[in-house]
């Protein structure tokens, strides 16, 4: 390594003059009045002033940015979340058209099973028939008010059969097999003790059967008329 050469420095007393004077102007500045001060200390003050104008902008204007790239990245996580379920709807379409035709196949068979208007009349025979087959004594079979839903309607019927027990119970497995959907619900079934071995069965069976064209009409006109008055009275 070569030694260091002290004569290299600047020893010219014009130079450290100038040195001497360029302290000297920050030497003793009034910082309440800057505009007394020499040239280059205004100059650097106004030099600092602008760098920190600037940077305050920066900052802010890169406080903006970052909040549209995390409202930008939120969008994105959300349109990849969107996007795989539509992946797997598209993968899975073909078995999901299927199970619509099988659910389709089932509502129709369902369907089936309800009585028209029409066919109510020949259903309650059919009810009062099985009783009669299983030498039941009808002592009670009135139809109640029929229920309207938004596509079927409800008939209960109250029933009270009395009989032998082998009997009645052939009774309720005889409405369960009928073509038409019957439910029996509430069974009481009690002993008569005027009558040894004799059993009497109370219940509601109850009997649905599909709306036609014109009762959904009207049903679906008076739901909308029923929201519409619930939404005036709010």
């Amino acid at each position: 390594m070569k030694p260091f050469n002290r004569s290299k420095l600047p020893s010219s007393p014009a130079m450290l003059l100038d040195l001497g004077k360029l302290r000297a102007q920050f030497t003793g500045l009034n910082p309440r009045d800057p505009s007394i001060w020499p040239i280059l200390p205004r100059m650097a003050l106004l030099l600092l002033l602008s760098f920190l104008v600037l940077l305050g902008l920066w900052f802010s204007l890169l406080q903006g940015y970052q909040d549209t790239l995390a409202a930008e990245q939120n969008q994105e996580a959300k349109l990849r979340e969107e996007f795989q379920e539509k992946l797997a709807r598209a993968v899975n379409l073909e078995a999901l058209k299927k199970q619509r035709e099988q659910v389709r196949l089932t509502v129709n068979q369902l369907e089936k099973q309800l009585p028209s208007k029409a066919e109510m009349d020949a259903l309650l025979s059919d009810i009062n028939q099985a009783g009669l087959g299983r030498s039941l004594q009808f002592d009670l079979f009135r139809p109640g008010q029929v229920l309207v839903k938004e596509y079927y309607a409800e008939l209960p019927i109250s029933v009270r059969v009395s009989g032998r027990y082998h009997d009645i119970g052939a009774f309720v497995a005889d409405v369960a097999k009928l073509s038409r959907i019957v439910t029996l619900n509430n069974l009481n079934i009690q002993p008569l003790p005027q009558r040894e071995g004799v059993l009497a069965m109370e219940a509601t069976a109850k009997t649905f059967r599909y709306l036609d064209a014109d009762e959904v009409t009207a049903q679906r006109l008076a739901a909308a008329a029923a929201a519409n008055a619930k939404a005036a009275k709010k």
